[in-house]
């Protein structure tokens, strides 16, 4: 997709789910590549695999979860399977993660100041002074009030919009190679979402940290994030540059998604919606993943599983319609 340098290149990863009724291919055959200093957008309905994808890369994954094929490259080291020990040097350090709920992700009994300041005294041989006042320096850049009362509140103590910015200072504070945020401003109001999303930007622009942002916000896709990866059903569906994806949207399903979004400039009584829901992925489709909710699908759509076509450089689209281009997935 992207011939600038990258510094996590993830391929054909699959992450799968070992149950009683069957397997789930929670990740199916994703593939992200995510270059220096850029922001990529990962969009999708609920369920369609976002999440997972997060889990993998960071090597979080549990039982019954397992990667069982692909790639994770990063800055060209291989991090897919490596030892438990190994992956704690580099997560905090030269890979972060915002998740999605802070209350379950901060222990319950220590100062959230203090596990800031741990991850700090953990990744960089530093004195706990400069530690504590890079911590200070973080809760300010993240719009959190009086920081030095806040480095010694309890989370409980934080409301839950505190909590998520404490989150997101953890992840920045030992300014890492690559951040990922799974819905980073769900619980923070549109003031400081602006604010927490130019902190973003910032941190690109400045420190050459690139970001993978998980969202269901089409609109902070558009305006932060050099490119995009629409999924469904644990598939990758259309990639592009942002503007060339809300430009011209190819797939039926990130069509669906962008006609969803409400206009201010149009009087509407109905907001347009996808008919039906994302198929249990223990019982999925034959064909393609989403022929039973496409107003275009045909035949071989329900028989047979597309490949993912390139229409112009660097977009492509899992579709039929465009299996004139060239095939990116390799399958």
């Amino acid at each position: 997709m992207c011939t600038q340098t990258l510094v996590l290149d993830i391929r054909n990863l699959k992450s799968h789910f070992f149950t009683a009724k069957g397997e789930v291919p929670a990740v199916d055959g994703v593939s992200i590549q995510v270059p220096a200093g850029k922001i990529i957008g990962l969009v999708g309905e609920s369920g369609c695999g976002k999440s997972m994808t997060a889990m993998s890369i960071m090597g979080l994954l549990r039982y019954p979860g397992k990667i069982v094929d692909g790639t994770i490259t990063l800055d060209g080291r291989d991090i897919t399977h490596l030892r438990p020990k190994e992956l704690a040097k580099i997560r905090g350090n030269e890979i972060s993660m915002i998740f999605q709920e802070p209350m379950t992700s901060l222990n319950p009994v220590y100062p959230v100041g203090r596990q800031v300041q741990e991850a700090i005294l953990l990744h960089q041989k530093i004195p706990k002074e400069e530690a504590k006042k890079r911590v200070l320096e973080i809760f300010r850049a993240v719009g959190i009030p009086e920081p030095e009362k806040r480095y010694h509140s309890y989370p409980h103590q934080l409301s839950g919009g505190l909590r998520q910015r404490v989150m997101i200072g953890m992840a920045m504070v030992c300014r890492p190679k690559v951040m990922v945020a799974d819905e980073p401003t769900t619980a923070l109001d549109v003031t400081i979402e602006a604010q927490i999303l130019r902190l973003m930007k910032q941190l690109c622009d400045e420190q050459g940290t690139s970001i993978i942002l998980i969202t269901h916000n089409l609109g902070v896709v558009a305006e932060i994030c050099d490119y995009v990866y629409v999924m469904y059903a644990g598939k990758v569906m259309e990639q592009a540059e942002t503007f060339s994806l809300f430009e011209q949207a190819c797939h039926p399903y990130t069509q669906g998604l962008l006609q969803s979004i409400p206009k201010l400039d149009e009087k509407v009584e109905w907001l347009h919606t996808i008919k039906g829901v994302v198929p249990n992925l223990l019982h999925l489709p034959k064909g393609c993943s989403f022929c039973t909710r496409c107003s275009q699908a045909g035949r071989r759509c329900f028989e047979e599983q597309p490949g993912l076509y390139e229409t112009i450089q660097g977009h492509g689209v899992r579709c039929f319609q465009y299996e004139s281009g060239v095939r990116l997935d390799g399958e």
